[in-house]
């Protein structure tokens, strides 16, 4: 434990230093940071679905520096300190484990999140789906509007009711493609969405799994660009089914 606030004490130091002494740190304003730390976001996702350790270290503490960051800004303002921002999430973590920190008694994980929602709501917020960023990207804020409703009880009974949903929306969606209608992107809207649902209500999280094929289809597409060259051939005067002979020998290569 000293060794943890003897580093933590340590980083809060050098962004003293930095803020006062380095001309780029001194600079920086919570606007400026503002996208660098969604960059830093992804690089950390980036490093959790590959299971690198080593770079997830790295990005916790690029992630960390920018909590200090922040806070040292709002103190020059006068805002707040970085004692106020680690107080209010310890008092936040104590409000919303009664089971832990007091005498509620719960049967598993879905108890603990509902009690949760029931907790948010009682300290003020109109709507279990206030907590929802606007600006999430839209399948990560799917999953979240879906998991908020969840907390409260609006939720399906089976897998086998949700996916009928799913194939109750691609018959909508179909339907309004085949008649070219400018209603598709609505129908679509609402596959996704319950494609969505259908994921999280059988435990798999969608923003994982897309990005897992994205990693997927890129590194195969790079075999395939790689083979292309290597057979001295110009991809783009190539036909789609000479390109596919060259996907599927990328798969083969990658299964190995």
């Amino acid at each position: 434990m000293e060794k943890k606030a003897e580093q933590f004490l340590r980083l809060v130091k050098i962004m003293d230093e930095l803020r006062a002494q380095c001309p780029w740190d001194k600079k920086q304003t919570l606007e400026s940071l503002r996208h660098l730390t969604i960059e830093e976001t992804y690089e950390l996702s980036d490093a959790i679905l590959d299971n690198d350790f080593e770079e997830l270290k790295g990005e916790l503490g690029d992630l960390l520096l920018h909590i200090v960051f922040y806070s040292k800004i709002a103190s020059e303002k006068n805002e707040f300190q970085l004692e106020d921002v680690i107080e209010k999430i310890c008092d936040k973590l104590v409000e919303r484990h009664p089971h832990i920190y007091g005498d509620v008694e719960v049967q598993d994980e879905e108890e603990v999140k509902a009690n949760w929602e029931k907790i948010k709501l009682k300290s003020g917020r109109k709507s279990v789906l206030s907590g929802v960023p606007n600006s999430m990207p839209s399948l990560v804020k799917a999953y979240r509007i879906q998991e908020k409703v969840k907390g409260v009880g609006f939720e399906w009974k089976t897998s086998d009711d949700v996916w009928k949903k799913v194939e109750e929306e691609f018959q909508e969606f179909k339907d309004e493609v085949d008649q070219n209608s400018s209603k598709q992107e609505e129908e679509f809207g609402d596959l996704l969405f319950s494609l969505v649902n259908f994921a999280r209500f059988n435990n798999i999280n969608p923003e994982d799994a897309l990005e897992r094929t994205n990693k997927k289809f890129v590194k195969r597409f790079q075999l395939l660009e790689e083979l292309i060259r290597k057979d001295s051939k110009d991809m783009s005067s190539m036909s789609l089914e000479e390109m596919d002979k060259y996907w599927d020998r990328a798969k083969l290569e990658l299964r190995k």
